[in-house]
C-alpha cells in the first residue's frame, strides 16, 4: 500500500478509541511535548499518554476505487480529503505462482516415481468459491477497511461500482430488439475483422492479397508452426 502525500495522521486515545485525525503539526507538537507516543508506524498513527473526556467526534466517509491491479482509497471530513492511499494487487504474481505449481505437479506425474492415487477427482470447490488473485483482492481491501477503522471513526463506506453501456452511451433511446442486436446485426464478422485490421495481415503486413483468418502452417499439415506464405 502506497500513501499519497498529504495525509493527515491517526489519533487514538490512551484506551485505544479513534479519534478525529489530526495535521502533520499538530502531530508534531504533540510528541515534542510528550503528550503522545508513536502508536503504528503503518498506517502512522499516534496514541495519546491522557484519556480525553467526552471528545468531539466529527464521523468521516470511507470511499473505495476497486480495481483489478490497484485500489484506491480515500477518507474524506464531509467534502474535505484527509488521507489517500492506493493498494497495489498480486493477483498476476499469484497467477504466475499457481501456474508454476501446476507445472511442477505434471512433470512430477511424469517421472518414474512411486505411484500415488489422484486426488483431484475428490476435490470440491465450496460454495462462493473465487480464484485465489480474485479472493486476494477482496480480502486486502477488507483487511486494510478493518484496519482504518481501528484508528479513525468511519461511519459510511462508499464502494464505487462502474459499468460501462457502449450502446446505451452512442444511443441513450436504444431499447429491445435493437438494443439485443447491436450495431454489428447484418454486418459480417469476417468483413468486420478485415476493415479492422485495414485489410493487412496481421503477422507480415502483406495486403492486397486473399487472406484467411490464420496462415500459420501446423505440424499437422507438414508446417513448423512457423509463418508461412499467404493461402
Amino acid at each position: 500500500m502506497q500513501p499519497n502525500k498529504p495525509s493527515q495522521v491517526f489519533l487514538v486515545d490512551t484506551n485505544k478509541k479513534p479519534l478525529n485525525p489530526i495535521t502533520p503539526r499538530q502531530a508534531r507538537k504533540l510528541l515534542e511535548k510528550g503528550k503522545a507516543a508513536v502508536f503504528r508506524r503503518y498506517p502512522f498513527t499516534l496514541i495519546l499518554k491522557r484519556e480525553i473526556e467526552n471528545p468531539e467526534i466529527f464521523p468521516l466517509t470511507l470511499k473505495i476505487d476497486p480495481g483489478s491491479k490497484t485500489a484506491g482509497i480515500a477518507l474524506l471530513s464531509g467534502d474535505v480529503v484527509i488521507w489517500v492511499a492506493q493498494i497495489e494487487h498480486r493477483g498476476h504474481a499469484i497467477s504466475e505462482v499457481l501456474t508454476s505449481r501446476a507445472q511442477s505437479r505434471r512433470s512430477r506425474r511424469g517421472r518414474k516415481t512411486r505411484y500415488r492415487a489422484p486426488r483431484f477427482d475428490n476435490r470440491k470447490r465450496k460454495e462462493g468459491w473465487l480464484p485465489p488473485s480474485l479472493m486476494h483482492r477482496v480480502q486486502t481491501t477488507e483487511t486494510w477497511v478493518r484496519r482504518l477503522m481501528k484508528f479513525c471513526p468511519i461511519a459510511e463506506i462508499w464502494i464505487e461500482r462502474v459499468k460501462f453501456d457502449s450502446q446505451l452511451m452512442q444511443n441513450e433511446n436504444i431499447s429491445g430488439v435493437e438494443y439485443q442486436q447491436g450495431s454489428l446485426m447484418g454486418y459480417s464478422v469476417r468483413e468486420y475483422l478485415l476493415e479492422k485490421w485495414g485489410r493487412e495481415c496481421s503477422y507480415c503486413g502483406k495486403k492486397d492479397v486473399p487472406l484467411q483468418v490464420e496462415h500459420i502452417v501446423p505440424k499437422s499439415k507438414g508446417g513448423s508452426n512457423r509463418i508461412g506464405n499467404l493461402t
